[in-house]
């Protein structure tokens, strides 16, 4: 298991591929880990070096007293690509993984070379529903948002037919620890103003055959 300490947070990261292949760096949505990017990567095309992580607050990193800012989320993937000694990355972001990678794009263009964004914006509901999840998840855990949470995570017909992997997701959410759900749902809210979301999941093949066909796009030569 591969741990980089960071001084105010430990990051869980996972590395696949030839270490001199294109760099695809993937970046989670709230209250899932890097297991979720599984069925899409069996499905890419080989020589690629895949660099995964549980961001702060999720799965094996550690986490840190709510709340973050999306500030932090950001230089996190910053200072995870550049001990891996990592540049030009493609940067895949999913629902808040895609605003780290809106943002990481804009701070350090050096570091990235090409963004997917898949499932997110700029901006992602209004301040006042990040407030109530907060305050949800602090009076009742995880658990109480878990049944709502898994209607807007996936399709009618996938919560129908895909039961036991069904459970398998909503393990992972109410495993996620309350602080970083808090946290991450806190660094949303910060950035406000005023379908199915796990597509990698339900259609990965799709998901990787985009992906596929956008990684050529973006090759050197």
């Amino acid at each position: 298991m591969n741990m980089l300490d960071l001084g105010d947070v430990r990051l869980h990261w996972r590395a696949d591929g030839p270490e001199d292949g294109r760099p695809v760096v993937f970046a989670n949505s709230l209250g899932t880990d890097l297991r979720l990017w599984d069925k899409v990567l069996a499905r890419l095309p080989a020589g690629l070096r895949v660099i995964r992580f549980d961001k702060r607050g999720h799965g094996l990193s550690t986490a840190p007293a709510a709340p973050y800012s999306m500030g932090a989320l950001v230089h996190d993937a910053e200072r995870l690509i550049e001990a891996l000694g990592l540049s030009r990355v493609t940067l895949v972001g999913l629902s808040i993984g895609g605003m780290i990678a809106q943002g990481l794009a804009a701070k350090r263009p050096d570091l990235v070379r090409a963004v997917v964004l898949s499932n997110t914006g700029a901006k992602i509901g209004t301040r006042e529903m990040w407030a109530e999840r907060v305050d949800a998840v602090r009076k009742g855990g995880i658990e109480a948002l878990a049944d709502a949470v898994m209607q807007r995570w996936f399709s009618k017909r996938f919560r129908a037919e895909e039961t036991a992997e069904l459970e398998g997701w909503r393990n992972m959410l109410t495993r996620t620890p309350a602080e970083g759900y808090m946290g991450c749902s806190a660094a949303i809210a910060g950035l406000i103003r005023g379908a199915g979301h796990l597509p990698c999941v339900e259609r990965p093949d799709e998901f990787a055959r985009l992906l596929t066909d956008f990684l050529a796009e973006t090759a050197d030569g």
